[in-house]
Parts: C-alpha cells; sequence; structure tokens
C-alpha cells in the first residue's frame, strides 16, 4: 500500500483515475511498507486551501509516497504551485508529478525552473493511464531506495551527513570551516547541504532554502544564499583533494550545480 496525496479539480478526472491509483500495486515486493494486493490510500482535495490545511496539519512522519497536482486550480494558475511548496517544505524528498492539461506551457517551464516538480504529465494524451502509471511506478523506485543507515547517516555517493551531529564527510574527508580548518563547516552551509541532497535531483530555489532553514524571508536573499553555496563548495574542494577539479564538477552540473536563471541549486552526485 502506498500514501498519494492527489488534488484534482474536475470531477470527471477523478472519477477516471481513482480506481488505477486504488489498485495499481506501484512496486511489488520492494520494500515491507508496500505490500501487494492492498488498496492504496488516496487523499483528494479539489481546492488548494484545504490541501494545504491538511499538509500542515499531518505529522511529520505521517508523509506521503507520492503527490499528484494540477496545475491550474479552479482557476487560480498559482494553486498547484502552491500546494507543492507546501508539500516540500515539510517534506523536500517527496515525489511531485503535475498532472495538467498546460504541458509545453509557461506553466511547466514554472514547474520545473522553479524546483516544483520532478514530472510533468500532459492529460490530453494516448494512453494517458499507463503513462501516469509507469512514470509513477518509476519515481516511487528511486525515491524509496533506502539512503539513511541505522546510524541515521544521508548517503549520497560519496558523501555522507550524520543526522545526529550534523558532521559531514565527502571522500572520507570530514567538512572542515575553509577560513579556519581547525573548525568544523558552519551549521548553515550543512543545513543546506542536506536539503540539496534531500531534494535531488530536484533543484531548491532561494525561497524553498529560506522556508527550510525557517529563515527571515526579508533577510535570506539570493546574495546569502550564494555566499553559504560558496563556503560550501570551497569546504567540498578542499575535502575532495583537488580544488580546481571539484570546480570544474561544479560548472559542469555535478555536486553543488547552479540551476536555471532564478539563483537555483541542486545536487548531483558526480559519477
Amino acid at each position: 500500500m502506498i500514501k498519494i496525496f492527489w488534488v484534482e479539480d474536475q470531477s470527471h478526472w477523478i472519477e477516471k483515475f481513482r480506481p488505477l491509483l486504488e489498485r495499481t500495486d506501484f512496486a511489488p515486493g520492494a520494500d515491507g511498507e508496500l505490500a501487494a494486493g492492498e488498496n492504496n490510500r488516496l487523499e483528494v482535495f479539489k481546492f488548494s486551501e484545504p490541501a494545504i490545511a491538511r499538509i500542515n496539519q499531518t505529522d511529520a512522519g505521517d508523509a506521503p509516497h507520492i503527490a499528484i497536482l494540477d496545475a491550474s486550480l479552479n482557476g487560480n494558475d498559482d494553486g498547484g504551485f502552491s500546494v507543492s511548496r507546501a508539500l516540500l517544505k515539510k517534506w523536500p524528498a517527496l515525489p511531485v508529478v503535475f498532472l495538467s492539461e498546460h504541458s509545453g506551457t509557461g506553466i511547466e517551464q514554472r514547474a520545473f525552473e522553479g524546483g516544483m516538480t520532478q514530472d510533468f504529465i500532459a492529460k490530453h494524451q494516448r494512453n494517458i493511464d499507463g503513462v501516469l502509471l509507469w512514470r509513477m511506478k518509476a519515481l516511487l523506485r528511486q525515491s524509496l531506495q533506502p539512503v539513511a543507515n541505522k546510524k541515521a547517516q544521508l548517503v549520497s555517493g560519496e558523501l555522507r551527513i550524520d543526522l545526529v551531529s550534523w558532521e559531514v564527510w565527502w571522500r572520507g574527508n570530514k567538512l572542515m570551516n575553509p577560513a579556519n580548518p581547525a573548525r568544523p563547516l558552519a551549521p548553515t552551509p550543512r543545513k543546506i547541504l542536506r536539503f540539496l541532497v534531500e531534494a535531488s535531483p530536484r533543484p531548491v530555489t532561494t525561497l524553498q532554502m529560506a522556508e527550510w532553514l525557517d529563515a527571515d524571508l526579508e533577510k535570506f536573499s539570493y546574495a546569502n544564499y550564494r555566499q553559504h553555496i560558496k563556503t560550501l563548495r570551497k569546504s567540498l574542494a578542499i575535502a575532495h583533494g583537488n580544488e580546481e577539479e571539484f570546480m570544474d564538477l561544479c560548472r559542469q552540473g555535478k555536486a553543488v550545480a547552479t540551476f536555471g536563471a532564478e539563483g537555483a541549486y541542486l545536487w548531483k552526485v558526480p559519477e
């Protein structure tokens, strides 16, 4: 059984997809949480306001496995985006799919450039039932792969973050403060790195990072974000053992990479 958070304002689409989403076994035999033969649990909303209220009321440990969002809700082109922002603020690693009539438009562009979705599916296309299900399965296979071990560590390639002590290692070397190698890297860059890793491969904008850090939105600007990223990259480059090589990886869109024109960053594991 998986938990699906679904926001769709048109009843005929709900009637069309509900039976498929309730009965499909999305990950047969994959994880103890996903038992074959059980109905999936759907939470369906037609308006963004009650959906966001439900997100705020839900315990952080009771995250859905995946969210499906319509982009334009009841004539509001920002409706789906507001729900996505609320979901990702609470659960940064949650897979989000937009199922919309606005594929190929500026709405789709905003969804990807704003880091608010991992997929954008056009409703009006051939075999939409199959397309929706197999893309959801692909995202769930990726998201349900374990990333933390029994010692509460977040692992991504050669990067390791201890979620208890907040110590960070790259290539087996502990990240230190570039301005004072005798001290560990400051807490804010370490937190930023954790959020980037948890959101990967989704980019994280300045606004999203400010919300996740619970920072003052008037004070946490793109300049602040960029400065923390600069410090983080420097620390990782030193731990890498070859600073220029690491910075080349970043310029190539790997490691801590710059994304799009809105000042977003992402974590992509170097091959």
